[in-house]
């Protein structure tokens, strides 16, 4: 079982930047591939980041590209998601979720855990 805790959201303005931090539970968090995703109001659950167990390689969503970095910081099972140059249409709850076995997808029913969520909300 995995836990995970999602922080770090908020109400920011265009242009603007935050960082979600996903905090997990357990011994083995550097065993798992991370993701990020979001789901806007009336909107279905997208992909946005995704990060390998060691963290040497990560993926992104076209729409992300360029202005969100995933990292994790396995001595302290964290995963972030810094995102800056913040638009309006990125406001949605951002959600980390882990996979045990296999590399990072952007295919939310092939992650195991999910955290609660955290609101981000970008003003124009």
């Amino acid at each position: 079982q995995v836990q995970l805790v999602e922080s770090g959201g908020g109400l920011v303005q265009t242009g603007g930047s935050l960082r979600l931090s996903c905090a997990a539970s357990g011994r083995t968090f550097r065993n798992y591939a991370m993701g990020w995703f979001r789901r806007a109001p009336g909107k279905e659950r997208e992909f946005v980041a995704s990060i390998t167990m060691g963290g040497g390689t990560t993926f992104y969503a076209d729409a992300v590209k360029g202005r969100f970095t995933i990292s994790r910081d396995n001595a302290k099972n964290t995963v972030y998601l810094q995102m800056n140059n913040l638009k309006p249409e990125d406001t949605a709850v951002y959600y980390c979720a882990s996979r045990s076995f296999g590399p990072p997808t952007t295919r939310a029913g092939e992650y195991d855990y999910w955290g609660q969520g955290t609101q981000v909300t970008v003003s124009s």
